[in-house]
């Protein structure tokens, strides 16, 4: 009898109906804070605790510092400065964000002063899309789950879920949006100065209606600029992970609904269609680190070249 009702439960538990919603989700989103990696106080009403994105992150910041910092110095002390391996890579795209990003948008005077900020916003960008394609936690899981058999309160179980694009949470692309819509501000402003920088976001010489309608337009245009770097940035990134979580979701479906034999059938053409998505996703990592960098330069630039 207690052998029987203790049967019950795990046999309703293996019955349980694959549910491509709920896995797709918590593939794609943060770790609850609940159940938080690392659990710290609550300050000034935030909830301080290290969840699987903030941790992403960084790890993404580690990278990029080690990276560059030990390419750097090998490149210094070298006898005859000459770029080789990585510092050659690194080379080409200081030179490409400078020259064809940066240059052409905020002018000469400025280059130099606004570079190091938009090579840094691109370099992070792409090096935390470029993490969420290599399944590194989705490979700990496995060995977890076949082989090491940690408890769901160990390290290794909450960091195996929740997504692993830190660029896929709006909450990060609003942080990096931010910075570029200050970094706007300050731009303008020290071009023009302070009030000279306010007054240029409306053209001169307007009748006074004509201005007085076009103050909140151009104030809306302003708060929209940051907005539309936020989502882009984010549901591009989002998005193409749900596609090929989706594609390959309807292996067990159809495994579920007709078999063995269809889900093998299926499994085929899921998984010829994400390795697909999956190469589309390599082009989409360095198109939206671009696109984000020739943005935020391109708004910088018109803050400055206000006149044009």
């Amino acid at each position: 009898m207690q052998i029987e009702e203790a049967a019950q439960p795990a046999g309703e538990h293996a019955a349980e109906p694959f549910n491509a919603g709920v896995t797709i989700i918590e593939h794609v989103s943060n770790s609850s804070l609940e159940h938080p990696l690392i659990h710290l106080p609550t300050i000034m009403g935030v909830d301080m605790s290290v969840t699987k994105h903030v941790l992403m992150l960084w790890i993404v910041a580690a990278l990029i510092f080690v990276a560059v910092m030990l390419s750097v110095r090998r490149y210094l002390n070298q006898e005859r400065l000459i770029p080789s391996g990585f510092m050659n890579a690194l080379e080409a795209a200081v030179d490409f964000i400078k020259e064809s990003i940066v240059r052409p948008n905020v002018g000469d005077k400025w280059v130099d002063t606004y570079t190091p900020l938009l090579l840094t916003l691109f370099l992070f960008i792409l090096t935390a899309n470029a993490i969420g394609l290599v399944p590194i936690f989705d490979v700990l899981a496995l060995l977890n789950h076949t082989v090491i058999h940690a408890s769901e309160d160990s390290f290794l179980t909450k960091v195996t879920h929740g997504g692993v694009t830190a660029t896929g949470n709006f909450n990060v692309t609003a942080a990096l949006a931010t910075i570029t819509f200050f970094t706007i501000i300050i731009a303008g402003a020290r071009a023009h100065g302070f009030v000279k920088h306010w007054k240029n976001m409306v053209p001169h010489g307007l009748p006074l209606p004509v201005t007085l309608f076009l103050i909140p337009i151009e104030i809306m245009g302003m708060l929209v600029r940051p907005f539309a770097l936020t989502m882009r940035l984010a549901a591009d990134m989002t998005g193409g992970h749900i596609a090929i979580l989706a594609i390959l979701s309807f292996v067990f479906i159809f495994n579920q609904q007709f078999g063995a034999a269809a889900g093998m059938g299926v499994g085929v053409f899921s998984l010829a269609l994400a390795a697909l998505i999956s190469a589309l996703e390599i082009i989409v990592v360095l198109v939206q680190a671009y696109v984000f960098t020739l943005l935020s330069a391109v708004f910088i630039g018109m803050a400055i070249h206000a006149h044009h």
